[in-house]
């Protein structure tokens, strides 16, 4: 096993990655935040994966072993933060929403020289204030560590529009319903229902950014319906699924 990169101090820049591509698994003394201006970016960490369209934003934590991932093609703003700056005490990756100020603030900041400047010093001073207030959004898909749970969730990655319900995944793998649950519970933070939705949810939103069809992106995620999927997906984004908002900067 090759050892994980340790790059003391996260980098501030914007950079184009193709699809399919990524970054490697490593490390930084520093926070980073990590924004998709196109496409939809994704961090994996031993703990799980989170996913973000142009409409949120990444905090990962200093000293988190994270690696990155790009689904369609990605315009990557990175900004680090020394570990003593932490707006809003966080000490695990975290999805936040991304108003049109923020998502100006974060293109600016990445785009602007690197050298220090009174102008530079205030852009990143309004940054700080905007990433406070910031809400926070339940868009992480926890990895299992239980047997049981990573036999039943393998089912499910492989195919989410699997609709069996969960009595019938756990006599696939050989444990009662009400096992799994009181697992998902424990081991997970949440139920089983909505772990199925967080996985449909970073499903889908990898499909859009490849460009599939609102309707094909539905039934291949296991929604009866597109309007079924729509709905859940303005709920939990704000914006219908394939349209971003329409105050996103222009490219």
């Amino acid at each position: 096993m090759s050892p994980i990169r340790h790059d003391p101090v996260a980098p501030t820049r914007a950079q184009l990655l193709a699809p399919g591509t990524g970054i490697d698994a490593h490390r930084h003394d520093d926070h980073q935040i990590a924004y998709a201006a196109r496409g939809v970016v994704a961090i994996t960490t031993d703990a799980g994966s989170w996913i973000a369209p142009g409409t949120r934003a990444l905090w990962i934590p200093a000293g988190t072993v994270h690696a990155h991932q790009a689904h369609g093609e990605l315009e990557l703003h990175l900004i680090g933060l020394p570990a003593t700056e932490n707006p809003l005490g966080l000490d695990r990756p975290t999805v936040l929403a991304v108003g049109p100020l923020l998502r100006e603030l974060i293109v600016a900041h990445t785009r602007a020289p690197a050298q220090d400047s009174p102008e530079r010093s205030r852009l990143r001073a309004v940054l700080l204030d905007q990433l406070r207030a910031s809400p926070q959004q339940p868009l992480h898909l926890p990895t299992p560590a239980t047997p049981l749970l990573r036999a039943v969730c393998a089912l499910l990655y492989a195919d989410p529009a699997d609709r069996r319900t969960l009595a019938e995944l756990g006599r696939a793998v050989g444990a009662s319903d009400r096992t799994l649950s009181r697992l998902f519970r424990a081991e997970l933070g949440m139920t089983f229902p909505q772990w199925r939705t967080q996985l449909r949810l970073h499903h889908a939103l990898v499909l859009l950014a490849e460009g599939r069809p609102v309707t094909a992106v539905a039934h291949r995620c296991g929604w009866s319906s597109a309007s079924a999927f729509i709905d859940v997906f303005r709920r939990t984004f704000g914006h219908t699924p394939g349209h971003a908002p329409d105050d996103r900067p222009a490219r």
